[in-house]
This record gives C-alpha cells, structure tokens and sequence, in this order.
C-alpha cells in the first residue's frame, strides 16, 4: 500500500483531498505553513486541522512554527501581487519541507492541499512540486483538486463539518490586500 504525505494548509482544504488520497492508500498529513500570521491565526488553524484529523483517525506531522524564516525568504517581495513572484517563494519553501518529511518518513509520495483553491495556480504549484521532486527523490503527485468541482466539495464539506473558514490565504500581505479590499 502506497504511504502519501499531503501537506495540509488547514482544515476547510484538507477534507475533500484526504477523501481522494485515503482510496489510494495511507495518508499522513504534514502541517508546515510559516506563512500563517499572526500567531493566533495560526493557532487557530493548526488546532481545527488537528480536531478534524483527530476525528477522520489520520495522523499529523506538525512542523514547529517558525514565521522568521519565512518572512526571510519573501523578503524584498512585500508588494508582489497575490499569485506573484512570494506566492511562488512560500509555495517552494512548504514543498520543500513536505518532500524532506515524506523522506524522513518513508512515504512514496507528497502532494498538497494548496491546489484545492480556485486563488492559488496549480500549473504553478505543480512546477515547483517536481523541480523538489527531483532534488529530494521523492515522488510528487500532480493532484487538482479544485477539479471535478473539488473546491465546491470542500466549501460544503467545511460548513458540515463546521470548520473555522477564514479570508486570507495566511500571510500578512494577503491579509493587508483582503483589509484594503
């Protein structure tokens, strides 16, 4: 049986992709998101992801937070739109995390929950996810799930389940541009 490593974001976007993956075999979720600010957002995040694992009986990897790394990596990108040059900065920082976990834990394969979004770019995500692939030697999946009406499985599965669904993507610049909006 295949062993996946999907890194979840958060809840709302982890439901619907671990109902695919745990057909195809075990699943081991992987938090890893620095990006998440500020901390209490985080916080948040992090304990619905781990009541909803909890409950779906999957285990969780979680990486210790550290928002000083991130910030180091997206520096001189501030004002990028959002989709630009920092989203593919923090896509390749948490792939790069999930594909050393997938190693370290001897799965066959990582992918993410990151593509269940209509706001973020697969064909972007999924670049990235192979150039990592072939640094780490650990197979990347070229999961959509936004596809076959994936994302609206996901907003129904997160109002049932009543998840905390929140309005930015998790950075302080998404959560500027969202006040400014």
């Amino acid at each position: 049986m295949a062993r996946i490593l999907l890194h979840v974001c958060c809840a709302p976007c982890a439901g619907y992709p671990l109902e695919i993956l745990r057909n195809e075999g075990e699943v081991v979720c992987y938090f890893a998101n620095p990006n998440i600010q500020p901390s209490e957002e985080y916080e948040k995040r992090l304990g619905e992801v781990r009541k909803f694992l909890d409950q779906a009986h999957v285990e969780l990897i979680e990486e210790p937070y550290n928002p000083a790394a991130w910030n180091e990596a997206v520096k001189g990108l501030e004002d990028e739109p959002e989709g630009g040059k920092r989203c593919e900065v923090c896509f390749r920082l948490r792939l790069q995390k999930a594909a050393q976990a997938a190693k370290r834990l001897g799965c066959d394969s990582f992918t993410s929950t990151l593509t269940v979004s209509r706001y973020k770019n697969s064909k972007m995500i999924h670049q990235i996810g192979e150039e990592v692939s072939r640094e780490t030697g650990i197979g990347f999946r070229k999961d959509d799930f936004k596809k076959k009406g994936g994302y609206d499985k996901t907003i129904k599965l997160s109002r049932e389940m009543g998840f905390y669904m929140q309005d930015y993507c998790g950075c302080l610049f998404s959560l500027r541009d969202r006040r400014l909006k």
